[in-house]
C-alpha cells in the first residue's frame, strides 16, 4: 500500500511515469477568467445585484416565477456543495494526477477550439435570422400589441444567442467536472468500490443539477424579462397566452449548439476509440487503455468532450425545448378555454422541472459510500445501487407532480381536470421508467440479448455483426409500442379532462400529451447523473490501467465501466423517448404558428398530395443521409488515427517493451482537427435542408395557386423525419451499447476471456458500434428536435 501511495510500483523499466501535457496551461473560458479576476467584494456585490434584479422582475411577473427562481438558486448552492465534496477527495499517487492533467488539458483545449467554431457559426446564423425577421410579416397578435418587425427580430435573435450561450455553458460544466472527478474515482477504487461509485455519481450529479437548473432559470428569466419589458396583459399590449411564442429562439439556439457539440464530440471520441482498439487490442494484443497505445490519451479525452460536454448540451436542449413547447400549448389551450388566470397552465413546466431538481438531489444523496473491510468482500452491484436511487427519485417525482397539478392546473371551469392531467404525468413517469428498463434489458450483459450476442462472437466476426444488427433492429419494437401508448393515452386523458373551448369542443388533448412529456422528464436531473457517471467511470478505468495499478483495482473500475455503458445506453433510450414526445408538441406548435401567420386554419396535412408526400420522403432521406455522413466522418478520422498508431509502433519498436514513450499529443492533434472539420457537413445539412425545402415548395405553391404548400411540405418532412429518426436512433444506440457490453462480458473471463478469438470478434463488433452509439445515434435525437425548432422559428419563410 505504501508503494502504491508513493507511486513507486515500477513501470517503464522502473523509470518515473510522466505523461505529456496537451496544452501549456489549462484553459478557462473568458467569462470565468473575468469573474475570477474581480475583487471578492466586487464579485459579491455583483452577485447580489444580479439576484436582486432577477427577483425584482420575477415579483413583477408572478409569484410562481419567484418560486422557480428560489428553487433554482438553492439547487445551485447544492451543486456547489457537491463540487466541494468531490474536489476534497484525494487524487492518488503522482502518476494518476499526471495522466488526469493530460486528459484535462486535451479536453479543455478541444473544447476551446470547438466552441470557438460553433460560436462563430451561431453569430452568422443569428444575423441571418435577424434579416429574415426584419422582412417577414408579424402575427395579428403582435400587431395588436404594437410589436413591429424590428422588435420581433431583436427578441428572437437575443433569445437565440442566449439559448446558444447557455447550452455552451452547460456543455462546459459537464466537461469541467468529469476531467476533475475521474482521477478521484480512480484513487477511491484503490480503497472501496462503493466510495468510487459515490464520487462518480456525485460528480455527475453536480453537472446534472447545473444543466437542468440553467435550462429552467434561463427560460424563466427570459419569460419574466419579456413580461415586464413588453408590459404584458396591460391595456393595448400582448396577452400573456401569446408570450411563450417569443421564446422559440431560445430553444433553437440550444438545439443548434447541442447538435454541433454532439457531432464534433462524437466524432472525436469514437474516432480515437476505434483507432486505439483496432491497432492496440486486435493487432498488438495489448489491453484497453494500455499506456503503450499512442491513441489512449485521445480516447480518454474523447470520453469527456463527447459523452460529458456534448450530453450536457444535449439534455439542456431537450429540457428547454420541452418547456417552451409545453408553455406554448398551455397558453393556447388557456386562451381557447377562456381561463381567467392562465399563468398556472403556462408556468406549469417550470414548476415541474424545479421539483425535478429537488427530487433528483434527494436521489443523488441516497447513494452513500461505505468502505469495505477485507480483501474478500464481494463488490456490490453498482447498477442495483443506482437503480435504488432512481426508484426513490421516481417515487418523489410522482408525489411532486400530483401536488403541482392540484396547485397550478385546478380551474373552476373543470374542477376535476387537474386529476386527469396528474394521470397524464403518471403516464409520462411510467414511460420513462419502462424506457430505462427496456434499454437496460437490451444492453446489460446480465440479460439474454447481450449474452446471445457474445455467444455469436464464438463463431467469428461476421456472426457477431449479424447478431448485433438484428438485436438493434429488434430493440425498436418495444419502445415504439410504449411511445404509442403514452401519446394516445395522455391525449385521451387530456381530451376528457372537461376543458372545452367556446364552441363546446374538448381542447385538452395536446396539453395532456405535453404534461406526459413533462412527467417523462420530471426525473431528468437524476437520469443525466446516471449518464455522466458512465464516462467518468470509463476515464477512471483508463487512469488505473495507464498508471499500472493492481489487478484488484482494475476489477473495480471494470465493473463501474460496464455499469456506465449500461447507464449511458439507458439514458440515450430515455432521451429518444422524450425527443419523440417533445417533437410531437413542437409539431403541434408549428401548425398553430402557421395558422396564426396565415390567418387560416391549419390542422391537418394530407400526404395524398404528391408534393406533400415528396416532403415526407425528403424528411426520411435526411435522417439516413445525416446518419451516413456522421458514421463516415468517424470512419475517415479513425483511419488517420490507425495509420498514425501503426506508424509509431513501426518507427518506435521500443514502445512495446516500455523503452520508448508514445507521442500521445500527435493523436490528440489529428483527432481534434479532423473532428472539427468533419462536423460541418452533417450539421449544415440539418440546418439548410428544412429551410431550402420549405422555400422551394413555397415558390412552387404560389405559382400553382396553393399558398400553404410550403408549410404543408415542411410539416410532412418534419413528421416523416421524426418517425424515421426515432427508429434509427433506437437501432443505433441499442446495437452499439449491446456490442460494447458483449465485449465487456467476454472480458470478465467468459467464452475465453481477453485475447481469445472470441474477444477479437467482439472487439470488431464494438468498433462497428462505436459511431452508432456515440456519434450518429445521439446526434439524431438532437437533430429531430432541432428540425422542429428551426421550422417553428422559420415558419414565416414557408408562407
Amino acid at each position: 500500500m505504501d508503494d502504491m501511495e508513493n507511486g513507486t510500483m515500477g513501470s517503464y523499466q522502473d523509470r518515473p511515469r510522466t505523461f505529456p501535457m496537451m496544452r501549456s496551461k489549462p484553459y478557462t473560458p473568458l467569462i470565468f477568467r473575468i469573474l475570477m479576476g474581480l475583487n471578492v467584494r466586487a464579485l459579491f456585490g455583483l452577485l447580489l445585484l444580479s439576484l436582486g434584479a432577477v427577483f425584482y422582475i420575477g415579483a413583477r411577473t408572478s409569484p410562481i416565477i419567484v418560486f422557480v427562481f428560489s428553487i433554482c438558486i438553492i439547487s445551485f448552492l447544492f451543486a456547489i456543495y457537491l463540487t466541494k465534496w468531490v474536489l476534497a477527495k484525494d487524487e492518488g499517487p503522482p502518476e494518476m494526477a499526471q495522466i488526469s492533467d493530460a486528459i484535462r488539458d486535451g479536453a479543455e483545449g478541444f473544447f476551446r477550439t470547438q466552441y470557438g467554431t460553433i460560436s462563430k457559426m451561431a453569430v452568422l446564423l443569428a444575423l441571418i435570422i435577424l434579416c429574415i425577421y426584419l422582412f417577414r410579416s408579424t402575427t395579428p397578435q403582435q400587431k395588436a400589441a404594437g410589436i413591429g418587425r424590428s422588435t420581433s427580430a431583436c427578441i428572437t435573435v437575443v433569445a437565440f444567442l442566449l439559448g446558444a450561450l447557455c447550452s455552451g455553458i452547460a456543455g462546459y460544466v459537464g466537461m469541467w467536472v468529469s476531467v476533475r472527478a475521474n482521477v478521484r474515482v480512480s484513487s477511491a477504487a484503490r480503497r472501496s468500490a462503493r466510495e468510487a461509485l459515490q464520487i462518480a455519481v456525485r460528480a455527475g450529479g453536480f453537472s446534472a443539477i447545473i444543466v437542468v437548473g440553467m435550462a429552467v432559470i434561463g427560460v424563466a428569466i427570459l419569460y419574466a424579462t419579456f413580461f415586464v419589458w413588453l408590459g404584458v396583459d396591460s391595456p393595448g399590449s400582448m396577452k400573456v397566452t401569446d408570450l411563450p411564442l417569443l421564446l422559440v429562439g431560445y430553444g433553437f439556439g440550444a438545439s443548434f449548439v447541442a447538435l454541433f457539440a454532439q457531432l464534433g464530440g462524437g466524432i472525436y471520441t469514437k474516432a480515437a476509440d476505434v483507432g486505439a482498439d483496432l491497432v492496440g487490442k486486435v493487432e498488438q494484443g495489448i489491453p484497453e487503455d494500455d499506456p503503450r497505445n499512442p491513441a489512449v490519451i485521445a480516447d480518454l479525452v474523447g470520453d469527456n468532450v463527447g459523452d460529458c460536454a456534448a450530453r450536457g448540451a444535449d439534455l439542456f436542449e431537450s429540457i428547454a425545448a420541452e418547456i417552451i413547447s409545453a408553455m406554448i400549448l398551455g397558453g393556447t389551450m388557456a386562451q381557447r378555454c377562456k381561463i381567467e388566470d392562465p399563468s398556472g397552465f403556462i408556468l406549469f413546466p417550470l414548476v415541474i422541472h424545479s421539483f425535478d431538481l429537488v427530487v433528483s438531489s434527494i436521489g443523488i444523496l441516497s447513494i452513500r459510500g461505505t468502505r469495505e473491510s477485507g480483501a474478500k468482500v464481494p463488490i456490490e452491484d453498482p447498477m442495483t445501487i443506482i437503480q435504488k436511487g432512481y426508484s426513490i427519485t421516481i417515487f418523489l417525482a410522482v408525489l411532486a407532480f400530483g401536488a403541482s397539478t392540484r396547485w397550478l392546473l385546478y380551474t373552476d371551469q373543470a374542477p376535476s381536470a387537474w386529476l386527469n392531467f396528474a394521470l397524464c404525468g403518471l403516464v409520462g413517469i411510467t414511460t420513462a421508467y419502462v424506457f430505462v428498463w427496456i434499454s437496460k434489458y437490451y444492453t446489460d450483459y446480465k440479460h439474454e440479448p447481450v449474452r446471445t450476442l457474445a455467444l455469436a462472437s464464438t463463431t467469428g466476426h461476421g456472426t457477431n455483426i449479424i447478431a448485433g444488427i438484428s438485436l438493434g433492429l429488434e430493440s425498436t419494437a418495444l419502445p415504439v409500442l410504449v411511445i404509442s401508448v403514452a401519446i394516445v393515452s395522455s391525449f385521451w386523458l387530456g381530451q376528457t379532462s372537461g376543458l372545452v373551448d367556446v364552441t363546446g369542443s374538448p381542447t385538452g388533448g395536446l396539453f395532456g400529451t405535453a404534461v406526459a412529456t413533462m412527467g417523462m422528464l420530471s426525473s431528468a436531473a437524476y437520469v443525466l447523473t446516471m449518464d455522466m457517471f458512465g464516462p467518468i467511470a470509463d476515464n477512471a478505468g483508463g487512469i488505473v490501467e495507464m498508471s499500472q495499478q493492481p489487478e484488484s483495482v482494475r476489477e473495480i473500475t471494470d465493473v463501474l465501466d460496464a455499469v456506465g455503458n449500461t447507464t449511458k445506453a439507458t439514458t440515450k433510450g430515455f432521451a429518444i423517448g422524450s425527443a419523440a414526445l417533445a417533437s410531437f408538441l413542437l409539431f403541434s406548435a408549428y401548425m398553430d404558428e402557421v395558422a396564426s401567420f396565415a390567418q387560416t386554419p391549419f390542422k391537418e396535412v394530407d400526404i395524398a398530395i404528391p408534393e406533400v408526400f415528396v416532403g415526407g420522403l425528403l424528411g426520411s432521406m435526411l435522417i439516413f443521409l445525416f446518419s451516413a455522413w456522421a458514421c463516415s466522418a468517424v470512419g475517415r478520422t479513425a483511419q488517420e488515427v490507425v495509420n498514425e498508431v501503426r506508424r509509431q509502433f513501426i518507427e518506435r519498436p521500443g514502445i512495446m517493451d516500455y523503452k520508448e514513450k508514445p507521442d500521445y499529443s500527435r493523436c490528440v492533434s489529428i483527432v481534434a482537427s479532423a473532428s472539427l472539420r468533419e462536423m460541418i457537413k452533417p450539421g449544415a445539412l440539418a440546418i439548410i435542408s428544412p429551410i431550402a425545402i420549405g422555400f422551394v415548395f413555397r415558390i412552387l405553391g404560389h405559382l400553382t395557386g396553393h399558398p400553404l404548400l410550403g408549410a404543408k411540405v415542411v410539416a410532412s418532412m418534419l413528421m416523416f423525419a421524426t418517425v424515421s429518426g426515432i427508429l434509427m436512433a433506437l437501432f443505433l444506440n441499442t446495437a452499439g451499447g449491446a456490442w460494447d457490453n458483449a465485449k465487456k462480458f467476454i472480458e470478465t473471463g467468459a467464452l475465453g476471456g481477453k485475447g481469445s478469438e472470441c474477444h477479437k470478434a467482439a472487439v470488431t463488433g464494438d468498433t462497428v458500434g462505436d459511431p452508432f452509439k456515440d456519434t450518429a445515434g445521439p446526434s439524431l435525437h438532437v437533430l429531430i428536435k432541432m428540425l422542429a425548432t428551426i421550422t417553428l422559428v422559420m415558419a414565416p419563410v414557408f408562407l
